[in-house]
């Protein structure tokens, strides 16, 4: 009987069949419902983002047992251990927290290499006085209190662990430019790597370090890194093995290893990609803290990002390094107190944006979660760059489409005249993406591209067949990995005729040029006019419109629709019913998880 079949989901179904094997290992059959459900909602949670599940849960379909009585029965069936005992399948921490062994042994030895790192400080051989001149004169004296960018790349030059939260606009690329030009003055001979969850993430960070290098002398220019790879690839995957060349006992051969968009980082992939970190390399992990975490269990970004505290040692330090006047050098209240004080540093100031612009506006104030004070701005109208279409229809109607299509009439124009280079129709096809919510719904991203690609196609005059499904024109994104192909999860190809009338699916590579493959040859891929949220983290467009779905769901948080509208360079367009963005915003993502716990227990 498959999953459907049955009415629960495959993930359930899983959960369930792990919680029968943890009956058949368990010593003690004192309470097998207890253990049971335990082990279920442990392995489910994982399904749903979390690292691990609460005892407090637990207790709820269990009130007649105290949490006292569930830890000694859960402890007494030979299944569930300690962080400090024997390994077992299960693990149950003294806070309460619940994990799969796989998860908890992640936590640990995650918080294991971090803790390596940031205590690595005192190894490094202080900054020259060649790179003190350089900092100065690349992040010259500005009014208006301290630069943090200044003093973010300082800390990097002080420390072996950076992490820097900003949201996008806020600097994190100019300053790492800076950062790599001041690391070569010191060292000529540095081993420099990029690298970013997926490959579009991985493109875009190059071309912006590329972009703000332009003021650097031509011998530092040369020896910034020529190329950006996805995590996966930096590491080496084994093909069918699920390992890793590169690991704590093979590290790589780098010095300074700089990772954007690290919030799409999951546990299991941050633990992998720090321990490969050598012990005398630098790790500098780039992201927004409030943007939507990894899709895959963990949160590992925004627990790294909570506390932005500097000791007053440090501060010293940072003062003397950046001229910088220490009484200045003021940090925010951190989210939660961490053993990673002096390693973060959060970007506040917004490059892209003014503070009264229409975008920096509704970002900042979905972040903070004034769901009434968004509403009453965008009903009011008026602000500039924001356009919102109060439509909460079960289904898009013609209006709605005909809205959505005016969003690709560049695109349109290109493909009509038949005769653009990849350059140009790329050009076109980036200035504006629909991102949807939910993936499955009237309003989803598999209805929505279902919509579009027939409009796209009848007004290229190619009839409205869906059946038709290569035609010159449609966007597609690669869902899994070729590694023959060189092709990634998250990829995006648009499909055009060669000379000879032939279709082929054409690539950005990573020299600047396109690479054409046929379309039987793909790996598993979508239609690509409309994007989920979290397929476009990574990414930038000059307009958005941000699809919400016509009710509530567990999907819809802040964090979504801040992220989507940050994927805006210039104009958000919001599409829903105002009680559903409304209760979006006033949600947050909470995920259960124990990384500051294991940092903490590490010391």
């Amino acid at each position: 009987m498959s999953a459907g079949e049955s009415g629960y989901s495959s993930e359930h179904l899983l959960a369930a069949g792990f919680a029968r094997r943890c009956l058949r290992w368990a010593k003690d059959p004192a309470a097998p419902g207890v253990l049971e459900r335990a082990a279920f909602l442990a392995s489910f949670a994982t399904t749903d983002g979390h690292v691990c599940t609460d005892l407090a849960e637990l207790a709820e379909d269990f009130p007649q047992h105290g949490p006292d009585l569930l830890r000694t029965l859960l402890l007494g069936s030979g299944v569930v251990g300690t962080p400090g005992g024997e390994p077992r399948p299960l693990v149950l921490d003294d806070e309460g927290r619940l994990y799969l062994y796989r998860y908890f042994d992640y936590e640990r030895r995650l918080a294991s290499a971090l803790q390596r790192l940031a205590r690595g400080r005192d190894s490094l051989t202080p900054p020259s006085e060649a790179v003190r001149e350089q900092l100065n004169a690349l992040f010259p004296p500005a009014s208006g209190g301290p630069d943090w960018q200044k003093l973010a790349a300082a800390l990097a030059l002080l420390g072996r662990l950076t992490v820097i939260s900003g949201g996008p606009g806020t600097g994190k690329t100019t300053t790492v430019v800076n950062l790599l030009a001041c690391l070569l003055v010191q060292n000529p001979d540095c081993r420099i790597a990029l690298a970013a969850p997926t490959g579009k993430a991985a493109a875009r960070m190059l071309d912006a370090l590329r972009e703000r290098a332009a003021h650097l002398p031509g011998s530092l220019r040369e020896k910034l890194p020529a190329a950006a790879s996805t995590v996966h690839r930096l590491l080496g995957v084994i093909p069918g093995s699920g390992n890793f060349r590169h690991h704590a006992g093979n590290p790589l051969a780098v010095d300074v290893l700089v990772v954007d968009e690290a919030s799409m980082l999951d546990l299991g992939l941050a633990t992998r990609l720090v321990e490969a970190v050598p012990v005398d390399g630098r790790l500098i992990l780039l992201g927004d803290k409030d943007q939507l975490a990894a899709v895959e269990a963990g949160a590992v970004f925004a627990e790294l990002s909570a506390d932005p505290r500097l000791s007053p040692p440090v501060i010293e330090r940072l003062a003397a390094l950046t001229q910088t006047d220490p009484a200045a050098i003021v940090t925010a209240a951190p989210v939660r107190s961490t053993p990673l004080e002096d390693c973060v540093v959060w970007f506040s100031r917004n490059y892209r944006f003014r503070s009264d612009s229409g975008i920096g506006r509704l970002a900042a104030r979905v972040n903070s979660g004034e769901a009434d004070a968004v509403i009453a701005e965008l009903r009011a109208g008026g602000e500039s760059g924001v356009i919102w279409q109060e439509d909460g229809a079960a289904a898009p109607g013609a209006g709605l489409i005909e809205t959505l299509l005016a969003g690709y009439a560049d695109y349109l124009d290109v493909m009509r005249s038949g005769q653009a280079a990849p350059a140009a129709v790329f050009a076109a096809y980036n200035r504006f993406r629909i991102l949807c919510a939910v993936r499955e719904s009237p309003r989803g991203v598999e209805a929505i591209n279902r919509l579009i690609a027939r409009e796209f196609r009848r007004r290229l005059g190619l009839g409205a067949d869906e059946r038709a499904e290569w035609y010159p024109g449609r966007p597609v994104m690669v869902l899994r990995n070729d590694y023959v192909l060189k092709l990634f999860n998250g990829d995006t190809g648009i499909v055009l005729a060669d000379p000879s009338g032939e279709l082929r699916v054409h690539f950005p590579d990573a020299g600047g040029g396109f690479r054409a493959i046929p379309p039987a040859r793909l790996p598993e891929h979508e239609t690509a006019f409309a994007l989920t949220v979290h397929k476009s983290q990574g990414s930038e467009f000059d307009e958005v419109a941000l699809l919400l779905p016509d009710r509530i769901s567990p999907v819809l948080t802040r964090e979504l629709v801040y992220t989507g509208i940050t994927r805006a360079r210039r104009a958000v367009s919001l599409v829903g019913a105002a009680p559903v963005l409304a209760e979006a915003i006033r949600r947050r993502t909470r995920r259960h998880s124990g990384l500051i716990a294991r940092l903490e227990e590490i010391g």
